[in-house]
């Protein structure tokens, strides 16, 4: 049985996924396995891995008929692997050497349900790459997370351009995960890592957060994480919905969670009110104005700073012809 298993989701990853896979299969003092998921790619990323795992046997490369996004991809891993821990790995990240041989040795030492690092974010990969912390700008140390934390963690507002705690890539105890049958939403394609941390904090995992340990995560303008739809969002929403309405809860966390469903609804009522004008469907119009009054607000506000932009655009452009008139 493998200590650790990295789950790989690959969706058009050529460029990047043996970069990532070798990554996690030089782990060093762990016994590692890799498992990864081609969600119906339509370049040579399956070719790819198929050729990483004739060589190397930890590797075992699973493949969809049809794209079903990163979460179903990852339960498909989930379903597969009999390690004792799991932890994920995006397709165009990687992980230096020592990285989870650390974290595996403070899981064990502190019996902790996961361990997460901050993360590094870098624009490029390379010894020469400039690293900033995904989170903390300031030393952790060790850190026990609570589900209030967590959620508070993900606020925009507060930890917006990608350094929200959801983009932690933890190490999972895969016991805990099957005891409280957790898994990824499948009807999420945006924040599913976030709504699986949530649930297993609301379950009673016990969860540490340390300083980075060496994993760099790639950011990037075309990266998919960065793009979604209104129906993306709704579906974040709905999991805040759900699970504000668990059992249990204390106020802080029931207030928490609201929090981030109010913020997440400001974005998701923006973009399906822009999708709603341009199909020309009233009834949608209607349905996504009516929301919580401080979401409201900010769609009004977004509308007149619209209106603003759209009036000084024209009277640009109006001057702009006067002016070419004149000089004639």
């Amino acid at each position: 049985m493998s200590d650790v298993c990295v789950i790989v989701a690959a969706f058009n990853a050529s460029s990047t996924i043996c970069a990532a896979v070798d990554s996690a299969l030089a782990q060093e003092r762990v016994a590692v396995e890799v498992i990864a998921v081609d969600d119906a790619s339509t370049d040579g990323t399956l070719r790819q891995l198929e050729n990483v795992a004739a060589a190397d046997r930890r590797l075992k490369v699973l493949s969809n008929t049809r794209n079903a996004g990163p979460a179903a991809a990852r339960n498909r891993a989930l379903e597969a692997t009999r390690a004792r821990y799991v932890t994920v790995l995006d397709s165009d990240d990687r992980m230096e050497p020592g990285r989870l041989a650390a974290m595996l040795a403070l899981a064990k030492e502190g019996d902790w349900d996961m361990v997460a690092d901050d993360l590094h974010k870098v624009t490029e990969h390379g010894k020469s790459a400039a690293r900033t912390r995904m989170f903390s700008k300031h030393p952790i140390g060790a850190r026990r997370i609570d589900l209030e934390a967590f959620v508070r963690g993900n606020l925009t507002r507060l930890h917006g351009g990608r350094g929200e705690m959801g983009f932690f890539k933890p190490l999972i105890r895969r016991d805990f995960l099957i005891e409280n049958r957790l898994g990824y939403d499948e009807s999420m394609r945006l924040g599913e890592d976030y709504a699986l941390y949530a649930m297993a904090l609301a379950a009673g995992a016990s969860f540490l957060l340390v300083d980075p340990l060496g994993y760099d995560a790639l950011t990037r303008a075309d990266s998919l994480s960065g793009r979604h739809c209104a129906a993306d969002l709704g579906a974040l929403v709905a999991a805040d919905r759900r699970m504000g309405n668990l059992p249990g809860l204390s106020a802080a966390e029931r207030s928490a969670l609201r929090e981030h469903e109010i913020e997440t609804q400001k974005r998701w009522r923006w973009l399906w009110l822009i999708e709603a004008v341009k199909a020309r469907d009233v009834s949608q119009i209607a349905q996504c104005m009516a929301a919580p009054p401080q979401v409201i607000m900010t769609i009004l506000g977004k509308l007149v700073e619209q209106a603003f932009l759209r009036s000084r655009g024209a009277l640009l452009s109006a001057d702009a012809g006067s002016t070419r008139k004149e000089t004639r």
